[in-house]
């Protein structure tokens, strides 16, 4: 594929849209990705790399190597990937602890739209594929109401496993690899040393990522090219159901101090704004769902413009 330095940029761009949405617990790059038309060059470029590859490059040479990795795309993609996390990790940060409602609200309308976007897409409804679908909503929902994990334990380890086990949501349409974090107990962790800059913490988790890219990558592409209208009919239900995790209204049921003696909500329920404890700030809520709602249109849109 012969590209120019323009479509480089473009592409990341979108990288930007994907490291956005992952450092958000409930909203899933993966997902910025298919809208945006480059989900499944991703999937096959991220299986690229295996020992074929390793052969190529003792054989061939690294141009080559570099070619059928497509490597191009990855850096271009994960530099954008990285810049966002990197410059949105503190604002991100800072909207979850002052702003959460708008914030909320503006990942509630993205997911929403992401899910007609996604359900567009599915070519054959039958009484199997409803199945799929609902169980795929159970599924979604159930994860929005476990409770997370407050455990403490931060081995390096145990940092490897979590960024592999995130990193299969993170490329999942519909499952936050940032929610996985959380479950798991160690986003705070993961987000104060992105803007602390702990090398220690971080070279955990991208080992662990690149690990679990790499090893869940192969079977996704299995599964979007023998079985893909029933995978978009399960990740429409997973989106559906995880509709919960993003609800802008909430009222803690339990909390758990972290180690920094802070107090965080452990388990928590949706409610509606009129019986929400604050200011429900409903006015500016639809306003901002609906702005998360219409850049998915527009991603939408250029993504049609572009295939045409």
């Amino acid at each position: 594929m012969s590209r120019k330095l323009k479509d480089y940029i473009i592409i990341g761009l979108k990288g930007l849209g994907m490291g956005a949405a992952d450092v958000v617990p409930g909203v899933s790059g993966g997902t910025i990705a298919f809208i945006s038309g480059i989900y499944e060059e991703l999937l096959s470029s991220i299986s690229n790399i295996n020992l074929s590859l390793l052969k190529t490059l003792k054989n061939k040479g690294f141009k080559a190597a570099w070619k059928q990795a497509n490597g191009n795309f990855l850096l271009a993609l994960f530099i954008g990937i990285f810049t966002s996390i990197v410059s949105l990790a503190k604002a991100i940060k800072w909207l979850l602890e002052n702003q959460p409602v708008l914030l909320w609200s503006f990942f509630f309308g993205l997911v929403l739209a992401s899910i007609i976007y996604i359900a567009k897409q599915i070519t054959n409804w039958n009484y199997k594929n409803i199945v799929l679908g609902v169980l795929g909503v159970a599924f979604g929902y159930i994860i929005t109401i476990i409770p997370s994990v407050n455990g403490q334990e931060t081995s390096f380890i145990f940092l490897v496993v979590a960024g592999a086990i995130a990193s299969c949501a993170m490329i999942l349409p519909g499952i936050s690899g940032s929610y996985i974090l959380l479950l798991i107990g160690v986003y705070p962790t993961v987000m104060a040393a992105i803007t602390s800059k702990d090398l220690k913490v971080l070279s955990a988790v991208a080992i662990g990522v690149m690990i679990g890219l790499i090893a869940f990558s192969k079977f996704l592409k299995f599964l979007f090219s023998n079985y893909k209208n029933q995978m978009l009919v399960v990740l429409t239900g997973i989106m559906l159901g995880s509709l919960n995790k993003v609800w802008p209204w909430k009222t803690t049921l339990t909390t758990y101090t972290d180690r920094h003696g802070a107090l965080k909500p452990l388990l928590e329920k949706s409610v509606s704004p009129f019986s929400f404890d604050g200011n429900p700030q409903l006015m500016y809520a639809i306003i901002f769902a609906i702005l998360g709602f219409g850049l998915i249109l527009l991603l939408e849109k250029l993504a049609v413009n572009k295939n045409e």
